[in-house]
């Protein structure tokens, strides 16, 4: 709801004082300016409505493609096993050769997140950007080096590669490589959401992006079961062509994108001045101020790995990356021990993905409307908790089954945006935010590791060792939740019984962060 100035406020000032912090006023001059619920005023032109949905049309899509095609090309291989991977290539029939090629892909992340942390105690960064981890396509050297586009046309390329291996080595090499053409973009492509909009009006917007990899099952599936009808086709076998064409989509959308990746408010040619110092004041009257001026020392890094909330919010995304990758992978080949042909079971796992988007959405939108994250991180959970409890304990029961998916899917997939949101959000300051982003996303993607190994073919078709590690680490991402919110929710009342004036300067409650005595906590 928009507020109108007092009249008594003076059109001289530049200013406009509120809560201890001064706010860019870009149209002070105006009669009647028109402030936001944070007492930022708005551009005469226009509402803050009307420009959020402009960069909503501009930012969120592109993103949401963007990952999408990322996520769509690193669990691809899941649809193309069903049609015969393992036997065209000669993988031993009840080794882990087939696990090994899924893990392989996570080994630059690992190399990337001890480069990051490396990386932010060395190096200057310019301001807004030094959230976002140095082999990040979204770094500004690489914005001019390497554009995005460039690194999606690579892992394009790589996913072709995939569909005309011969032997094990070579998918192993191709799926290293697909790694590391694709580090960076979920964590580059998070942060430059959090560079847009304001905390209480993130949710949707990064559920929406994080929910494209549930729209990618959806989609590789429907895909996949038509690529199923090429078999033999040119001499290639089905999975082969799975590859080729879904990497061909990759390359062609990455040369659009050359001219459609959007660019961060300070830079952003497609808004006005005073609507990009708008999107700027906003955000710091929402998060504060970031200190982007100063480098991140390792001082820092050390500083801030003393404060134990960041270990928790490593593992509430950790828990979760478990079972979301464990179904990603695995999913098409449980749904074919269900008694379903292949294609069938291509067709089969559309829904589940299906459902997981809406049911994501909706969560997204109640958290923001409510403004709350926590109930929105458990209730998700306890759905899929609820689901591999099912697949664990029923075995004879394939539409029971195959309906526990759907609750699978829903509470993991709903649950995971939700929780990297409440975390990074509510780091101030951007030597907290550069160093807590690297740490929950570089230190949760080990998470795939252990999803890889985690269904192994001598499981089937029961795999309960599978399903008893998944809901193991999901009550281990709930147990996390829980204690994140008690941490926040007692220094919250901690801070409101100690004041805010407590003697210090401006810049010291900057180099705070979100420690600082004036700062709250999301719930």
């Amino acid at each position: 709801m928009a507020k109108h100035a007092k009249a008594t406020e003076s059109p001289d000032s530049e200013f406009r004082h509120d809560k201890g912090n001064n706010f860019y006023d870009p149209d002070i001059a105006r009669t009647n300016p028109e402030y936001d619920d944070l007492g930022v005023v708005c551009p005469s032109h226009t509402t803050e409505r009307r420009l959020m949905t402009k960069i909503d049309l501009r930012v969120i899509p592109v993103l949401s493609v963007l990952y999408l095609l990322a996520f769509l090309d690193r669990t691809n291989i899941a649809n193309a096993a069903v049609y015969g991977l393992s036997t065209d290539l000669g993988l031993v029939s009840g080794s882990n050769q087939y696990n090994t090629a899924l893990t392989i892909f996570f080994v630059p992340y690992i190399v990337s997140f001890r480069d990051t942390l490396k990386h932010l105690s060395e190096k200057a960064q310019a301001p807004y950007m030094a959230q976002v981890p140095p082999d990040s396509p979204f770094d500004r050297n690489h914005l001019q080096e390497s554009p995005v586009s460039g690194c999606m046309f690579v892992f394009g390329l790589v996913t072709i590669c995939q569909g005309l291996v011969k032997g094990y080595s070579g998918i192993l090499a191709t799926r290293f490589f697909l790694g590391v053409a694709e580090t960076g973009m979920f964590p580059g492509s998070f942060y430059l959401i959090g560079m847009w909009y304001k905390r209480s009006e993130a949710q949707k917007r990064y559920s929406f992006f994080f929910s494209s990899t549930t729209l990618a099952g959806a989609f590789g599936g429907l895909l996949a079961a038509a690529i199923g009808n090429m078999n033999g086709m040119r001499g290639y076998l089905a999975w082969r062509w799975i590859f080729i064409i879904e990497g061909v989509v990759t390359c062609v959308v990455a040369i659009i994108f050359f001219f459609l990746i959007p660019s961060f408010p300070e830079d952003a040619s497609w808004l006005t001045d005073e609507e990009r110092a708008y999107v700027k004041a906003r955000l710091q009257a929402d998060q504060g101020r970031s200190a982007a001026e100063r480098n991140i020392s390792f001082k820092d890094v050390r500083t801030i790995f003393k404060d134990y909330k960041i270990f928790i919010g490593g593992f509430m995304y950790f828990g979760l990356i478990v079972p979301a990758y464990s179904y990603a992978f695995f999913a098409p080949g449980i749904i074919k021990s269900y008694g379903y042909s292949a294609i069938q079971t291509q067709l089969h796992s559309v829904p589940p993905w299906a459902t997981a988007f809406g049911f994501a959405m909706i969560v997204a939108f109640f958290s923001d409307t409510l403004k709350h994250r926590f109930i929105f991180t458990l209730l998700p959970i306890c759905v899929s908790i609820t689901g591999f409890a099912i697949l664990l304990t029923v075995h004879t029961n394939h539409q029971l089954e195959y309906a526990a998916l759907f609750l699978v899917t829903s509470g993991t997939y709903g649950a995971m945006p939700v929780v990297v949101c409440w975390f990074t959000q509510n780091l101030g300051g951007h030597h907290r935010r550069a160093v807590g982003t690297a740490w929950q996303i570089g230190f949760g993607n080990i998470g795939g590791i252990i999803a890889t190994y985690a269904f192994l073919s001598t499981d089937a078709p029961e795999y309960k060792m599978g399903y008893a590690i998944c809901i193991s680490f999901v009550c281990l991402s709930a147990a996390s939740c829980l204690t994140y919110f008690v941490s926040v929710w007692t220094q919250n009342r901690s801070r409101d019984r100690a004041g805010r004036d407590l003697g210090l300067t401006e810049w010291e409650k900057t180099e705070k962060g979100d420690m600082s005595p004036d700062y709250r906590y999301q719930l």
